[in-house]
């Protein structure tokens, strides 16, 4: 749906905006994923090792839940990930639940998520260079209320 009719949509129905932004997110959403793929890591992979990097020392229940996905399955991955050297795993100190395991980034996981950065930005910026001033004055004002969106609680 052109932008016009997305504005227009606004004034008439928040479904209806809903319907016109939905698909131009996905198809952005899968074109960033492509990127990661490109670096040979999956988009769950840099998601997961984005979340280590971001609260490192996180332990396998917790990014389970962060996640949204079973103990069972987030044990794989991270099983995973650490053989292949990304990520690195921590016993709890002495005296604490040595059950628990916590999680950090290796420096092989700080490249991978580096490199991953790197090809999604260019991507995202050979795009951008190819739009208008005016649009990327349009695009930078959005970001406030799409942070807003996605932060939103159901």
């Amino acid at each position: 749906m052109p932008e016009r009719a997305a504005r227009d949509a606004l004034d008439e129905d928040v479904a209806a905006l809903a319907d016109a932004l939905r698909p131009v997110m996905l198809k952005l959403s899968r074109h960033l994923r492509r990127e990661a793929q490109k670096v040979g890591v999956s988009a769950l992979d840099a998601q997961l090792l984005g979340v280590v990097k971001a609260l490192p020392g996180v332990g396998v229940c917790e990014l389970a839940d962060i996640e949204q996905m079973s103990r069972p399955a987030m044990s794989a991955h991270i099983k995973r990930l650490a053989d292949a050297g990304w990520l690195e795993r921590a016993e709890e100190e002495e005296g604490a639940d040595r059950r628990r395991v916590r999680l950090r980034l290796s420096a092989k996981g700080a490249q991978a998520l580096s490199a991953i950065r790197r090809s999604r930005n260019n991507w995202l910026a050979a795009r951008l260079e190819g739009l208008s001033l005016h649009e990327r004055r349009a695009l930078a004002d959005a970001l406030g209320p799409l942070e807003r969106l996605v932060e939103m609680k159901s």
